[in-house]
């Protein structure tokens, strides 16, 4: 088999950049991924480029924002106005809190990215902190187990 199918499991390892050249993973031969195609776990454009490949070729593959952690929504920034969280967590500018919110009835903990701390006002982001980025990975793809049917 010189490439893989749908259905097929493939072994990869992947580095991955933002635009600035910032790493945000990488995933090495040592422990690579197992995904099979067609699950849905990968972006469609890394599927795309994995149907295209031989077992052992390296790609460098750029993914839009709407394929990986979606835009950045300005609705997500929500200021609280809390002098006790301050007082217990003493929130700075990067930190990432567990908060809980109401999603239709139910309470929830979700992590936010404190933006701002002003007085007893903490500006925190709910957004990914990749959301809003180009993606960019360097993939190789290390096996291909053919699907058994």
């Amino acid at each position: 088999m010189t490439h893989p199918q749908q259905k097929d499991m493939v072994t990869i390892s992947f580095t991955g950049k933002l635009d600035n050249g910032e790493v945000f993973i990488t995933i090495d031969r040592q422990e690579p991924l197992q995904t099979t195609i067609g699950d849905s776990n990968l972006p469609p454009t890394v599927e795309e480029t994995l149907l295209q490949m031989r077992v052992g070729e390296t790609r460098k593959i750029r993914i839009p924002p709407d394929e990986g952690f979606g835009p950045r929504q300005k609705e997500l920034l929500q200021t609280i106005n809390s002098q006790q969280m301050i007082d217990a967590l003493q929130p700075k500018p990067g930190m990432v809190l567990s908060l809980k919110i109401d999603r239709d009835g139910v309470e929830e903990k979700v992590p936010a990215t404190v933006i701002s701390v002003e007085g007893s006002e903490v500006t925190v982001d709910y957004n990914h902190p990749l959301a809003g980025h180009h993606l960019t990975y360097e993939l190789t793809l290390l096996d291909i187990q053919p699907s058994a049917g």
